[in-house]
């Protein structure tokens, strides 16, 4: 099953519609009050079709940064299982707040839910790179940070950059993503991150320069 047929699934089953039928079902049952349960019922009904129409619009805005999702996932975690849960999972938990958003950027919203929950599952499993401290004030040359971002754009070898993104540690794995495979802007990965703008430069230079340095490590063992 796709990743988006399991997320429209577990939204189909969640627990205010399993809660809604089984209310629905034992009022209709109910006969002593007639009038009463004509109104219970048909409340209830109102109630399904607006949980209907919120699963549609929640739908329409955030199924199509679904790519997005499982990207910043997948980079974040390597591996592809854990991708996928973290993305149901996320999905979920977007759905249960969407009421509260009410905002125009619906992919850096989701990101963000991705993000913390892909850290939990890290945070969880304990994975050594997670915390792995790098200068935040080292940063790289205007010419290192252009011939790393073009690396990472324009190469033809997939596979030498992923073997070399995934050695860097997480937060520097998820800038990288964030600035150059979803092209999203300092702002927005700063609210995404929750960090200050300036750090997100620090950090975006630190990580195009280690990038750098893992692409020329492997191209040298190459030769």
């Amino acid at each position: 099953m796709k990743t988006t047929d399991l997320i429209k699934d577990s939204l189909n089953h969640s627990s205010w519609r399993r809660g809604f039928l089984q209310d629905a079902s034992e009022t209709e049952d109910f006969e002593s009050e007639p009038k009463i349960v004509k109104f219970v019922v048909v409340t209830e009904r109102k109630e399904s079709h607006a949980k209907k129409e919120e699963l549609m619009s929640f739908e329409a805005v955030m199924l199509p940064h679904l790519d997005a999702a499982h990207n910043l996932a997948k980079w974040l975690l390597r591996n592809e299982q854990d991708a996928q849960d973290v993305v149901q999972e996320a999905f979920l938990r977007a759905f249960k707040s969407f009421g509260g958003f009410h905002g125009s950027n619906g992919r850096a919203w989701l990101l963000t839910i991705v993000r913390n929950t892909s850290y939990t599952l890290l945070k969880k499993n304990r994975v050594a790179n997670l915390m792995t401290p790098f200068d935040e004030e080292i940063h790289a040359s205007a010419d290192e940070s252009v011939s790393a971002a073009t690396i990472l754009e324009r190469s033809e070898d997939a596979n030498l950059i992923r073997e070399a993104m995934d050695e860097l540690p997480a937060a520097l794995r998820e800038i990288l993503t964030l600035r150059h495979q979803e092209d999203l802007s300092y702002k927005e990965i700063a609210d995404i991150a929750q960090i200050p703008a300036g750090t997100v430069m620090s950090r975006l230079a630190r990580a195009r320069g280690k990038l750098k340095e893992r692409l020329a490590a492997r191209i040298g063992k190459k030769k």
